[in-house]
């Protein structure tokens, strides 16, 4: 161990330095903040100076640096590009944009080197409660998983007077034509080990997200409904799914681990 370090404590390095970046720099509790990397000089220099963490100006300098997990924050594209090199360089990796995982051989392959370089990628439940016990599909098959997700019409860039189905169908298809509504669906169906029916609404009635997720099986059935409120500083995101891999992060050298 490094001196100086303490070894209860998590050193996490940011891949992105957006609004859920700078709530994961303003909550840090069992973890510590050292690294930030971002395309963007003036967002990565303010996260940097807010924490005192060190501001990277490129991947392979981010790299280097002294934390033990990478918290991605940037974009499905980022997860692309940069996944594969994070973990082949020893460090954990914690996924947001995890609709890059919709491409399941670029998942399979970064599963593989994530096992053999020994590290662990993690996906947070992100926007919506119920992932923990999902996992039991993995030994008894669900019968369906179903999510349907309504949104106000300005988050899609739509005018409507009308409650509309715009796509009914499977995670994977939806992903071709609403690239950025799909990470629920996307952890939704990894949690699970089945495909996820998908549902997107569009409703002038409504002024948050919501997401509905049926869940059938032989455990029985199960409904769960989110309604998302967005963080403060940019509607766009949901402020659960910043505060979900704030808890993550949290828990990752707890002594005690709750849920499944």
């Amino acid at each position: 161990m490094t001196p100086g370090h303490d070894s209860k404590m998590t050193r996490i390095g940011l891949l992105g330095a957006g609004n859920i970046a700078r709530i994961i720099a303003q909550r840090q509790d069992g973890f510590r903040v050292t690294g930030v990397f971002d395309r963007h000089r003036d967002r990565r220099e303010v996260v940097a100076a807010n924490t005192g963490a060190v501001a990277y100006t490129n991947l392979e300098e981010f790299l280097g640096g002294d934390f033990d997990v990478v918290t991605e924050a940037a974009s499905i594209q980022a997860v692309r590009s940069y996944a594969e090199q994070i973990v082949t360089e020893g460090k954990d990796l914690v996924v947001l944009s995890v609709g890059a995982f919709a491409d399941r051989v670029f998942f399979r392959r970064l599963s593989r080197l994530a096992e053999e370089a020994g590290r662990t990628i993690h996906i947070p439940s992100g926007a919506v409660f119920g992932l923990d016990n999902l996992k039991i599909g993995h030994i008894s098959p669900l019968e369906q998983v179903t999510l349907r997700t309504t949104k106000p019409p300005a988050s899609l860039n739509l005018e409507t007077t009308e409650r509309t189905c715009l796509f009914q169908g499977s995670a994977a298809e939806c992903i071709t034509l609403y690239p950025r509504n799909i990470n629920v669906a996307i952890a939704l169906s990894l949690a699970a080990e089945r495909e996820v029916n998908v549902e997107l609404w569009v409703d002038p009635a409504v002024t948050h997200n919501t997401h509905e997720i049926s869940i059938a099986g032989k455990f029985g059935e199960a409904q769960i409904t989110v309604r998302n409120v967005p963080c403060p500083d940019n509607p766009a995101t949901s402020y659960l799914a910043a505060l979900s891999v704030v808890t993550l992060l949290k828990g990752l050298k707890q002594p005690i681990v709750i849920g499944t």
